[in-house]
């Protein structure tokens, strides 16, 4: 057995999605942010998720003035333009145009869709909540929308066809081949 080392909590070890997350500001004009925080809290009606934000951040008011957000999950080789997106403001540039992504407007909400990514959750926040040094908001997933290429043959999302990323420990890491499915334990 291994012997354990005792560190300081920092970052997390276990890995969540590096989202994009969309918001728009007083005049429509939109925002994407990308995020390691981003999670599923409750997956039955109502579908929440949770998405952990710092409060400097430009998108953190935009979020809380709107009261909605989109979450788009990218591909792998979307992985550049998504770590580029983080690293600037968008009180400094236009991220859609800077980053080459094109908005679809979203059904429900104002902040669009983006369309490269095969995933797109529609987003209305239920609550907001200082958490350490982030803010959580809760969102009620209005409308999933999924790239009809990625679904599987009963209509479902198909998690090998994503191409979807992880973060963890400011690493990108991706999602690779099935390991199993849930009930296993139960053959």
């Amino acid at each position: 057995m291994a012997t354990k080392t005792r560190i300081a909590p920092l970052r997390p070890v276990y890995p969540s999605p590096a989202a994009l997350i969309t918001s728009v500001d007083a005049d429509g004009r939109p925002n994407i942010v990308t995020l390691g925080e981003c999670f599923n809290v409750s997956i039955r009606r109502p579908v929440i998720v949770g998405i952990a934000i710092r409060t400097a951040t430009y998108s953190h008011g935009l979020i809380r003035a709107r009261g909605e957000f989109t979450v788009n999950l990218p591909t792998a080789d979307l992985l550049e333009k998504v770590d580029g997106i983080g690293m600037v403001s968008g009180r400094d540039c236009e991220k859609f145009e800077r980053f080459g992504f094109t908005p679809l407007p979203a059904d429900e909400v104002a902040p669009p869709l983006i369309a490269e990514c095969p995933v797109n959750l529609e987003c209305r926040v239920l609550s907001e909540q200082e958490v350490g040094d982030h803010n959580l908001f809760l969102g009620e997933v209005l409308v999933q929308h999924v790239d009809s290429d990625k679904l599987d043959a009963s209509g479902q999302p198909d998690p090998r066809k994503l191409g979807m990323f992880v973060f963890a420990l400011q690493t990108y890491l991706s999602v690779g081949e099935v390991i199993g499915e849930l009930g296993l334990s139960r053959r």
